[in-house]
């Protein structure tokens, strides 16, 4: 009698924990439903090809017969990098679309503007494209998980890669002004303390503006003999022409989520970047080095099959695919437990992952104490023809 009972508790149990599992929204037996907003259009339209990339890699997902049985679903609308818009789509993806999850929405205001209502919905929103240091805690935000390395990590190791190339240099920055910009300043402040307003001159710029010559010139006129664009590629590119325009040569820096070769490099011409010098995760498909690398030839494969036609040098596909990625790892790791609560703390639980296109050394890491995927950045420079990575891997830790 007793060993019936028990068996009954288990059944009922069981039973209760798959209908939980059940009623999840977007969660079937057959597919999980997934939201994402890009700016597929606007002034931020080149950093939606992360998006692009990141829709190829769940094709392939799904052309393998998806993760535990179930295809990916994956909605995604175009916000134009507008606030007002990533409001009303991430709405319709939660309240409309019933999304099980939210994972690598892009762009700093957007996501600003949503990251509250989202965690107040109690969605898990996950690795968001924007380095944001605020948004990485996870006291405030529970259901939040970051994509980038955080722009405070970004900064300081700039700052300290300025300070010990040019020790005397007085520093210029152009930055963003939102929060994506102003995490650099912040960063710069953190680390120079005392000496950032005798060393630093900075401007802001909007993402309205359609040109940022006049800033560039006004910094030039500064004396400043180092330079860090933080913002998004049109104005990164903006700026390196202006620069060269101008006979500015100062040690030039721009930010990660800037570093794209098609995106940024191209578009100023490579050779006004000679020298130019970022940080990244990733190893650069065009880059020689990487000819014979296993990850790259993976990736090659991959980007002929899913993205025909699109430009390989485009770094976002890349980071998109890495995207993917880790999307596969969460949905891997959470089996058949599709409960938020469960796909947040995968999300969190990432141990050790090293994925085929992050340069050596790189490894991506979450757990309570950590949101982010991301702590670790490489230097590089511009050579003319491809980035040269050098030094060693930092980590915040080192900072």
């Amino acid at each position: 009698m007793f060993g019936k009972t028990m068996m009954a508790a288990a059944i009922a149990a069981s039973l209760a924990g798959a209908q939980a599992r059940a009623e999840t929204p977007g969660i079937t037996s057959a597919e999980v439903k997934v939201g994402a907003t890009f700016p597929f259009s606007g002034p931020a339209s080149p950093l939606s090809n992360t998006g692009k990339g990141l829709i190829a890699y769940i094709n392939s997902i799904n052309d393998r017969g998806g993760i535990n049985g179930r295809k990916i679903n994956l909605i995604t609308y175009d916000d134009a990098y507008s606030p007002p818009k990533t409001v009303e789509q991430t709405r319709k993806l939660i309240e409309s679309d019933e999304v099980a999850f939210l994972f690598g929405p892009l762009g700093t205001p957007g996501i600003g503007a949503t990251i509250k209502y989202v965690n107040a919905k109690k969605v898990p929103h996950l690795f968001v494209v924007s380095g944001v240091t605020k948004f990485t805690n996870f006291a405030e935000f529970p259901m939040t998980t970051t994509g980038l390395p955080s722009y405070d990590t970004e900064g300081r190791i700039y700052a300290k890669y300025i300070t010990q190339a040019r020790p005397d240099a007085r520093i210029a920055i152009l930055y963003q002004n939102d929060d994506l910009g102003k995490d650099f300043v912040n960063a710069f402040k953190g680390y120079l303390k005392g000496d950032f307003d005798k060393k630093v001159v900075a401007s802001s710029y909007e993402v309205t503006e359609p040109t940022i010559d006049s800033h560039v010139v006004k910094l030039k006129s500064s004396g400043a003999e180092a330079f860090l664009v933080a913002g998004t590629p049109k104005f990164a590119a903006q700026a390196i022409k202006k620069a060269d325009e101008v006979g500015w040569k100062p040690l030039f820096l721009i930010n990660l989520v800037s570093s794209s070769v098609s995106s940024t490099i191209v578009p100023a011409g490579p050779e006004k970047a000679v020298g130019i010098v970022a940080a990244t995760i990733f190893k650069d498909p065009g880059d020689n080095k990487w000819a014979d690398d296993p990850g790259i030839k993976w990736y090659r494969d991959h980007f002929a099959k899913y993205l025909p036609g699109a430009d390989i040098g485009d770094a976002n596909y890349l980071f998109g695919t890495q995207q993917g990625q880790i999307l596969e790892q969460v949905l891997k790791q959470c089996g058949d437990d599709l409960s938020r609560e469960n796909i947040v703390k995968q999300s969190r639980s990432i141990r050790g992952l090293s994925l085929p296109t992050l340069v050596p050394g790189v490894t991506i890491n979450t757990g309570l104490e950590s949101s982010m995927a991301y702590t670790q950045l490489q230097l590089q420079r511009w050579t003319g023809s491809s980035w040269e990575q050098f030094g060693n891997v930092l980590s915040a830790e080192q900072e």
